[in-house]
């Protein structure tokens, strides 16, 4: 069994364009990802492609058509927000089985606005405050009371996230949004679900991201291990067994199963951690995963966020990419972004927002369905 590298690895800047398609978006990321490590689609071997919207319409196959059909498998992958991390995932268990060398893994979606997990197809949704909500923004402000509840977690500690994250936004010109917002700011804007503002809400924005995975025995071969990026580990759970059905869907279980095995199979604890890109869909979302990874007890998500613990300069910068509140979140295309912006630091080629001294990162992103993707990556060289 071999280790498994990053070699290339990029994404376009999010933002909306409605005038391509999601196999064109797709194609440009790719394309980027390949030159990134100098290779051509040529020398990929399997082709591991992330979408959800167009899910049924073999969207890796059509973004091929684009940059060079080969003959390669080509394997598409949906799983609600965590899509990405899943193709990357297949990627990694492909090469890491020895079955390749050297494969590609592209996550992409093209999304409209609106409302994150929004009434849809033949179920409708109520509307909230009526009888209670199924949508993701009703879903993670009953997650952040309860947090308030037994934590005394308050609104302004949750309106901090986003003031944070979009502070980080501004130094990534991948970004959607690059615009500081002060508290103030945020705590006034639209109310979508208490206690979540419009701003403290993630961006729904069309992106792709892509990466070259390679052995171990290719990355040397290439002469590649200078910018080569350790998958030290890669994990992907799903809510336990339960006596009866929940209510709201659990937000937490599968982060924590998932944090656990990951931290297990890399060798390393959250103390080694030097930054994080975690799924911060919601503000209140962000404060729960500080818990659920590790990075604090139970109970002190809110004192990391007021002690600058978690912004970039802290004891482990969270989300310095501008994170899914200001970065945006195409949900296919999120779990390799992630990737993207953990490797770009273990790199040393994050500019002005660079964590200094990096040298392992984590990347986790849920999709309530439910699935949790976590992968931990170490600088090689």
């Amino acid at each position: 069994m071999t280790d498994a590298y990053v070699v290339g690895i990029d994404m376009i800047r999010f933002g909306r364009f409605p005038d391509r398609s999601v196999p064109n978006l797709g194609a440009e990321a790719a394309l980027m990802a390949l030159d990134d490590c100098g290779l051509r689609i040529q020398d990929m071997q399997a082709f591991y492609c992330g979408n959800l919207g167009q899910a049924n319409r073999m969207v890796g196959q059509r973004i091929l058509k684009e940059i060079g059909q080969t003959g390669i498998p080509v394997v598409n992958v949906s799983n609600a927000c965590a899509t990405g991390a899943t193709a990357f995932r297949e990627a990694w268990i492909s090469v890491r089985a020895d079955l390749y060398d050297l494969v590609l893994a592209v996550g992409v979606e093209q999304m409209g606005k609106g409302l994150l997990g929004g009434p849809g197809g033949s179920r409708g949704i109520p509307k909230e405050g009526l009888l209670g909500s199924g949508t993701m923004p009703a879903v993670f402000a009953e997650a952040g009371m309860e947090h308030s509840r037994k934590h005394g977690t308050t609104f302004e500690q949750f309106a901090k996230i986003s003031v944070k994250n979009h502070h980080h936004s501004t130094m990534n010109p991948k970004a959607m949004y690059q615009v500081e917002t002060p508290l103030d700011t945020v705590m006034n804007s639209e109310m979508i679900s208490y206690p979540n503002t419009k701003l403290m809400c993630s961006v729904n924005v069309d992106g792709s991201a892509a990466a070259v995975l390679a052995s171990e025995r290719k990355v040397r071969e290439l002469g590649l291990m200078d910018r080569a990026v350790r998958i030290r580990a890669s994990v992907m759970t799903s809510d336990p067994w339960q006596e009866r059905d929940l209510v709201m869907p659990d937000v937490n279980t599968c982060t924590r199963n998932a944090a656990s095995d990951a931290y297990e199979m890399a060798g390393v604890g959250p103390r080694d951690l030097d930054l994080v890109e975690l799924h911060d869909c919601f503000a209140t979302a962000e404060m729960l995963h500080y818990e659920n990874l590790g990075l604090c007890s139970d109970g002190e998500a809110g004192r990391l966020i007021d002690e600058g613990e978690v912004e970039l300069g802290g004891r482990v910068p969270v989300n310095v990419s501008g994170g899914l509140l200001s970065k945006g979140h195409p949900l296919g295309a999120t779990g390799i972004a992630n990737i993207h912006e953990v490797s770009t630091h273990l790199r040393e080629e994050a500019g002005v927002r660079q964590v200094e001294g990096a040298r392992i990162g984590l990347t986790h992103v849920i999709g309530l369905g439910s699935c949790c993707g976590v992968h931990i990556l170490e600088k090689a060289a």
